[in-house]
């Protein structure tokens, strides 16, 4: 039988690249969007959800256990970026990026355990990000969200070791993809004194997002990652330079990594 496979914010991007992948490759596969209604054309079905809300959570779960009886693979892939100076975000929209990158994957991993502690079996992949293995200058919020779940995974994997479920980490690096257009970007005002590296950095990590490499890489990823029997914790997908750079903070001391960062982003 083919594996069920739940993608959340499986609309659009990276979501949507794996999910057709997925799909040509043979899998049952479930999307979810906030607003379905808005992809007529998907080429598989789309489901109500919300990741900041509960009750979607357990509609859209309850909805595809009622067609399929099983979620053998749930992939977290719902996620919000965010820019600005720390100092000048408001506390609203930090708290609400967290809601959607962190406790959001956590709230749908508990909706899909009992499911998956039932049957003895299954696979979370959690979509975090190279940028969660260091802290960005003006995207330190997302750096925070991202690498939050990716230590949290760590945890929930040895919790985990006696219902026979496997739980790891996608991190990728810059995909061309529409993730900068749904952004929350602090604003760049005249009176800041962030305005002048603010806007650099701002139209630096927007290039790297038109530059980016081809999603199909990561829907790749994933079903070398479904077909392997025992999941690394870690996998990294992306340009060379951009994985390299965790190995740099690895081994590198803080202040010369540090300054790498600054001179990449004209920061000094």
């Amino acid at each position: 039988m083919s594996k069920v496979v739940l993608i959340t914010g499986g609309s659009s991007g990276i979501g949507k690249s794996i999910g057709e992948f997925l799909q040509e490759k043979g899998f049952k596969v479930y999307g979810t969007s906030r607003n379905p209604k808005n992809y007529p054309q998907s080429k598989f079905p789309i489901i109500a959800l919300d990741v900041t809300k509960q009750e979607t959570i357990s509609t859209c779960i309850a909805e595809v256990l009622s067609q399929e009886s099983t979620i053998d693979v749930l992939i977290n892939n719902a996620g919000a970026g965010i820019t600005g100076p720390i100092e000048e975000i408001p506390d609203i929209e930090i708290k609400r990026n967290f809601e959607t990158n962190f406790f959001g994957p956590i709230n749908v991993i508990k909706a899909v355990l009992p499911t998956m502690r039932k049957q003895n079996s299954g696979l979370i992949i959690n979509i975090t990000s190279i940028a969660g293995y260091m802290g960005l200058p003006f995207r330190g919020v997302y750096s925070a969200s991202k690498g939050a779940l990716e230590l949290i995974t760590e945890a929930f994997r040895m919790e985990l070791k006696d219902f026979n479920i496997e739980m790891t980490n996608v991190a990728p690096g810059d995909f061309a993809t529409n993730i900068a257009a749904g952004r929350y970007h602090a604003p760049i005002l005249d009176s800041s004194p962030y305005k002048e590296k603010y806007g650099r950095s701002l139209k630096m990590m927007d290039d790297h997002v038109d530059d980016g490499n081809d999603p199909r890489e990561m829907a790749e990823a994933i079903i070398n990652i479904i077909n392997t029997k025992s999941p690394k914790i870690h996998y990294k997908v992306g340009a060379f330079m951009q994985k390299f750079s965790i190995v740099l903070k690895r081994i590198l001391p803080d202040k010369v990594y540090e300054s790498l960062l600054m001179n990449h982003y004209k920061l000094k």
